[in-house]
């Protein structure tokens, strides 16, 4: 949309890849109209026209702009207006975002805008729309994360209570993982680069969700198996002791209903270490699944081999710390602190 003369209008579309070259198309297979002239036409044909190929508008008028803006919102477009003079104000206020020039622009079209290139360069917007996208991109990886981490651990602990089985993780276990290994990581998601393809995907609806239904049942299924996981590492241990399944989900019965083999007790099996250790490789289980899942949350539709985690330098010490934290816990008797292990519920593997 330009004030200039339409042989000027038409050869700086060329120029810019509006308009196909000149040796490839003629004047006549392009879409140059006059303001007036466009808007002399039936409105069912101006909105034919605006929803197929390039178009410039030359010789228009403040008017003209506003009307051209409001017709592609009302066909759920989302046009930019860029500007830099007063008569060009009401369309940047008009438009779905509005996009001024620093440098040359007047006062009253900065106010209007919604965006100001303080450089005059229109490649500033494209370096902003892959901004965003990133930013748009990491809060997903960082919800979805979260989310993931949060379902593994409600599946963990749903299913040994449907089953009948001990608690793989206490109270104070999910508390540790929920404020020491799942912070950092997620925090550090927050700084992930852009994907080397984000300025090739399509624009996403602006009504869409920042939690897709694909994502959301991507994300269950990833908390589903973890929770399987945890609860599978416990029960594998007691089962490695000679429990069976039917015994285990009757545990509390130990010793009335059952015995169990291998010249042990029940106070072997569930109290003390002898429930302590079972829940330990359960935590550890859960806390290593959640590390290598914000490993590969660098990219949210790219594999580690595309976009590996060595591109986040805060994320590989996001999860460095947790690991070291929770390391630290479990082989607490080993570093000279035994009660610290104790008070976590938590014995040496």
């Amino acid at each position: 949309i330009t004030g200039d003369a339409r042989d000027t209008a038409v050869a700086i579309a060329r120029d810019v890849n509006i308009f196909p070259p000149l040796e490839e198309a003629s004047n006549d297979e392009v879409k140059a109209y006059e303001g007036r002239e466009f808007f002399e036409k039936p409105e069912a044909e101006q909105l034919e026209l605006i929803k197929t190929g390039n178009m410039v508008f030359c010789r228009a008028e403040p008017a003209d702009k506003q009307k051209l803006v409001k017709m592609l919102q009302s066909q759920d477009e989302i046009p930019a207006m860029t500007g830099d003079g007063v008569n060009d104000a009401p369309a940047l206020q008009q438009a779905s975002i509005g996009i001024a020039m620093g440098i040359t622009g007047t006062e009253v079209s900065k106010e209007a805008a919604d965006m100001v290139l303080a450089d005059d360069n229109f490649s500033t917007i494209v370096s902003a729309v892959e901004e965003g996208r990133c930013i748009y991109a990491n809060m997903q990886a960082f919800i979805c994360f979260l989310i993931s981490c949060n379902i593994g651990e409600i599946c963990a602990i749903l299913f040994a209570t449907i089953a009948g089985f001990p608690e793989p993780l206490t109270a104070m276990h999910l508390l540790w993982v929920n404020l020491v290994t799942d912070g950092p990581p997620a925090t550090a998601l927050g700084f992930n680069p852009p994907d080397p393809d984000i300025m090739k995907q399509l624009p996403r609806p602006s009504d869409e969700p920042i939690m897709t239904r694909w994502l959301l049942t991507r994300y269950c299924l990833t908390g589903l198996y973890v929770g399987i996981a945890t609860v599978g590492v416990f029960v594998g241990h007691y089962m490695s002791l000679g429990v069976s399944l039917s015994d285990l989900a009757s545990w509390s019965k130990c010793g009335d209903l059952w015995q169990p083999g291998n010249d042990l007790m029940c106070s072997d099996l569930f109290q003390g270490s002898g429930r302590m250790l079972p829940q330990t490789l359960s935590l550890t289980t859960l806390v290593m699944m959640e590390m290598f899942k914000a490993l590969s949350a660098v990219s949210v539709d790219n594999s580690l081999i595309r976009v590996g985690p060595q591109k986040n330098g805060w994320l590989l010490l996001g999860v460095a710390l947790p690991l070291l934290l929770h390391f630290a816990v479990v082989y607490s008797e080993k570093l000279g602190l035994p009660g610290l292990g104790d008070s976590f519920g938590l014995v040496p593997l």
